[in-house]
């Protein structure tokens, strides 16, 4: 049974594996590739089965709580996603709705440019209207002063004669 010795890092060191970085080192077995600087080492020869137990429970509930952390902003990535595809939809219809407005508007514009001329026929007509009206109350009037004159006269022609007669 082959046992393996523990080294350190001063024995690495000068068995000529030369680590240039303490952290890279494990410190039951020298210099390692991974970055982990964990106490924890599975192969140790006296490791306790609860630690062990404990430690592996410990690694799935970290992994779980990461996960959990990464997914949330993930999430909210695609739920903005969503609501930017929803902002896109509705300035859509706003601008198809806008281009009907424009539309219409130009069409109400040209509508009026071309009915500008008769409008202004109407308001001369009306002008005219107004005039005639109040020519015919002037006539009225002078008629009614008119027909009171010759009443006037009418009856003083009458009166004289009516006088003669008694």
């Amino acid at each position: 049974m082959d046992t393996e010795k523990p080294t350190t890092n001063t024995a690495a060191a000068a068995a000529g594996a030369s680590s240039q970085d303490p952290l890279l080192d494990s410190p039951l077995r020298g210099p390692t590739l991974s970055t982990s600087t964990s106490s924890f080492e599975a192969l140790a020869h006296a490791h306790d089965p609860n630690l062990s137990r404990l430690a592996t429970k410990m690694f799935r509930k970290t992994e779980d709580y990461i996960t959990h952390e990464l997914n949330a902003p993930l999430e909210d990535y695609k739920l903005l996603e969503e609501m930017n595809k929803a902002t896109i939809e509705k300035y859509k219809d706003m601008r198809q709705i806008a281009e009907n407005l424009n539309g219409s508007t130009n069409e109400l514009s040209l509508k009026f440019q071309q009915l500008a001329p008769l409008m202004q026929q109407i308001d001369e007509i009306s002008d005219t209207v107004d005039k005639l009206e109040a020519a015919a109350y002037k006539l009225d009037a002078y008629s009614i002063a008119l027909e009171n004159r010759v009443k006037c006269v009418l009856q003083r022609k009458s009166t004289p004669a009516a006088a003669a007669q008694t």
